[in-house]
């Protein structure tokens, strides 16, 4: 199963939407980023790991899990970038593909360097709103062929009603 390793607070600050929902309360734009990569997770069928960077604040590395996305606050005197270094070489093998979603350069090349690949943030927002359109498009598709019938019915029964409708046997 593929990996994405997403630097959390890097997503934040380039995303315009989380940007301006950080600049009025940061934990909800963190949360908007959970769920969306929640939904992004659930669509492709891959693994995701946000890190968000502890650095400054006192304490052990934490882990937490929602809606089945795994989120690390680093440890105490860790950034974000050492944290997602370390997570790509326990994680990276000839199985598993690694990318890491961040838009700073250095993280881009020191990941690429160890074999993992590369997405910018804005290449993620991207694809995530893409996601998004396909999500409502397969909903409404889905509702309007539900319209259509209340049971599902074999496409011969159904021309031999049509038949019968019009009056033709």
């Amino acid at each position: 199963m593929d990996v994405l390793l997403v630097d959390g607070y890097n997503i934040i600050g380039d995303w315009d939407e989380l940007k301006r929902l950080r600049d009025i309360d940061l934990d909800q734009a963190r949360q908007l980023l959970i769920e969306r990569m929640a939904e992004y997770q659930a669509y492709l069928g891959i693994r995701v790991i946000i890190v968000f960077d502890a650095y400054e604040v006192k304490g052990v590395e934490a882990k937490d899990k929602q809606y089945n996305v795994e989120i690390i606050y680093t440890k105490e005197k860790e950034t974000a970038d050492q944290c997602i270094e370390r997570l790509v070489k326990q994680i990276i093998n000839v199985q598993t593909k690694v990318y890491v979603a961040t838009s700073d350069f250095v993280e881009q090349r020191t990941i690429f360097q160890q074999g993992a690949y590369r997405k910018s943030a804005r290449e993620l927002e991207i694809e995530v709103n893409q996601l998004k359109n396909e999500i409502n498009y397969d909903i409404k598709s889905f509702e309007i062929e539900k319209k259509g019938r209340s049971l599902p019915i074999n496409q011969d029964i159904l021309a031999q009603l049509e038949k019968m409708r019009r009056g033709s046997r």
